[in-house]
């Protein structure tokens, strides 16, 4: 029903996609040259998809055109807080009351904000590596210190060190703990042993959670995302954050939904968070809660069937590659430790010798040497070619 195989040119719409790529991932400006033209590079790297935002959301967004002002917009009515908590009712049979959610232009910037707002000047942000990099650049940006705590890669099956978790939740100055579930860049669904067993290390110590939740819709077919705040309903302490940028491609409209069960923190938020909404984000996101859900199996079906072809074609074709099928997102974890050593720059390497962009492990804190993190939303044509000139640039340093 849905073409996920169309290929669509993002070129000249200020996307980062296509139009950033230097200054994001090499720091550079536009007199960057490569051997490839900028039309020529397949691009695995930012976590935005190639496929087309659901025709759903476009149509209400162009409904809400029609309504002609865009004046300052905030979120007064309930219809959009009953479409989201519908979805989660449905999805994953958790709910909270509407005073407790609020807006944000987008979950990064509430990092920033939180951090600031629950940890005092000589306290510690705790957060499992490798690990998406702006939960450390949020601590960094406030001046606290960053604690990492490395997970267990079983043969790319990663597992929390629950005696290390502990060790280090114990400090007393370390006051927040900030996950990602589930987990960027591994792509783990944590179980709900391992949640449990990690809210309780957390509440053992009074801890603050901030549950980064943004990639909770795109799991595998089968495979079931738990809220943290569900396991712990009378812990007010979480905040959750999630989303419909990721699952429904709109990242570019900047909506978040942060749900703060605290009342103290939450008018801590109101009295110094400045936001509007976006008119044009809210109608699409209230569109994309009340009728997405159709486009999302499809879409889920396809990035399954992605995964398995990339384990398949770095089975065949980069044997020594280390790669398990994810359990959620739509970003491939793979291990090239038998190709590179720790201190090669990845992102360069397969810019300059296969045309492709990606991101690579010095970009997830650390626990991530010698890995690439793979987009693979994107049509199969695109992955294929993508993968092809990975494996083909590889293998050629190899033999030479």
């Amino acid at each position: 029903m849905y073409n996920f195989d169309e290929v669509i040119d993002r070129r000249n719409t200020n996307a980062l996609n296509t139009d950033g790529f230097r200054s994001y991932i090499f720091h550079a400006d536009d007199s960057m040259k490569f051997p490839f033209k900028d039309e020529e590079f397949i691009r695995m790297w930012v976590a935005d998809m190639e496929f087309a935002t659901p025709q759903v959301i476009i149509d209400a967004m162009k409904e809400r055109l029609d309504k002609r002002i865009f004046g300052y917009t905030r979120i007064f009515s309930d219809d959009y807080y009953n479409a989201f908590s519908s979805w989660c009712t449905r999805r994953y049979g958790w709910n909270f009351e509407k005073k407790q959610l609020v807006m944000s232009n987008g979950i990064i910037p509430a990092l920033y904000e939180l951090v600031e707002y629950i940890c005092k000047p000589d306290e510690k942000v705790l957060f499992l590596t490798p690990s998406y990099a702006y939960f450390k650049y949020a601590a960094d940006f406030n001046h606290r210190d960053a604690v990492c705590s490395d997970l267990i890669n079983d043969n790319g099956y990663y597992k929390i060190d629950f005696d290390d978790l502990e060790k280090k939740a114990s400090d007393e100055k370390t006051t927040l703990f900030i996950l990602s579930s589930p987990h960027n860049p591994s792509g783990r669904v944590f179980t709900e042993e391992e949640l449990v067993r990690l809210g309780e290390i957390c509440v053992k110590n009074n801890m603050w959670i901030i549950s980064d939740e943004i990639h909770c819709d795109l799991l595998r077919v089968g495979k079931k995302h738990i809220p943290l705040s569900k396991l712990f309903p009378h812990y007010d302490k979480i905040v959750t954050c999630m989303a419909p940028s990721k699952t429904f491609n709109m990242a570019g409209l900047m909506i978040s939904n942060i749900i703060i069960h605290s009342e103290e923190l939450r008018e801590i938020w109101l009295s110094r968070h400045y936001n509007f909404d976006n008119p044009l984000s809210v109608a699409g996101a209230q569109a994309a809660y009340e009728k997405g859900e159709p486009w999302l199996e499809e879409l889920k079906v396809y990035l399954d069937n992605n995964f398995e072809f990339t384990k398949e074609y770095l089975r065949e074709n980069l044997p020594k590659a280390k790669f398990e099928i994810s359990e959620a997102t739509y970003l491939a974890w793979v291990d090239l430790s038998a190709y590179f050593s720790k201190d090669e720059d990845l992102p360069m390497f397969f810019a300059y010798k296969a045309g492709v962009l990606l991101e690579g492990g010095n970009m997830f804190v650390q626990n991530s040497d010698s890995f690439i993190r793979l987009n693979l939303a994107c049509p199969k044509s695109m992955l294929a070619e993508g993968l092809k000139r990975i494996c083909d640039s590889i293998n050629k340093k190899t033999e030479g």
